[in-house]
């Protein structure tokens, strides 16, 4: 179900409430992936981290799957918003609420995503670099865009976001904490 900001009319929504309409993120998805596959490989050319546990075929399997993963999730919540009518780019005024589909399952099916297609290309290369990289990504990616999205959709969105946040979980069951 998409819901636009008048679905809560007169409701929670502050009246002078003056801030952009935008979540405000500390940098858009893709550029923190990009950063983190940059800082990865000059890290693998000064000092190579390869692990050599699976041979090619086995690493290029397992970053396929990984990688095919986390486009479908991506895709999915990309096609959504695009379906809702809706911004997928977070430093865009959001303009509909998506609560159906895959987001029935996951708040962050893009972010997700996003996390598997590192995993994927850490295996693929084998760089442990990459692989240890993924947690502070992930960890600006939640403080830095997830958690400012949530403040700035729930200013807008107002109770029919909060009951989305108490029964969707954020990152769907890779971690089930709301």
């Amino acid at each position: 179900m998409a819901e636009g900001p008048d679905a809560t009319p007169g409701g929670d929504h502050e009246a002078d409430d003056t801030r952009p309409d935008k979540a405000g993120v500390i940098a858009p998805p893709p550029v923190i992936a990009a950063v983190t596959l940059a800082l990865a490989a000059g890290l693998e050319q000064v000092w190579p981290s390869g692990t050599g546990l699976l041979g090619f075929g086995g690493r290029l399997a397992v970053a396929a799957v990984l990688a095919l993963a986390g486009g479908a999730l991506a895709v999915a919540g990309e096609r959504r918003f695009y379906q809702a009518g809706t911004d997928a780019l977070p430093w865009r005024p959001a303009t509909a609420l998506v609560t159906d589909g895959i987001y029935h399952h996951m708040r962050n099916p893009m972010y997700v995503g996003l996390g598997l297609l590192l995993l994927g290309l850490a295996v693929g290369f084998d760089s442990v670099w990459l692989l240890v990289l993924i947690a502070p990504a992930g960890l600006v990616l939640h403080y830095g865009v997830v958690l400012r999205e949530e403040r700035y959709l729930a200013r807008k969105f107002g109770a029919p976001y909060r009951r989305f946040l108490a029964e969707v979980p954020r990152y769907g069951w890779l971690v089930r904490r709301r």
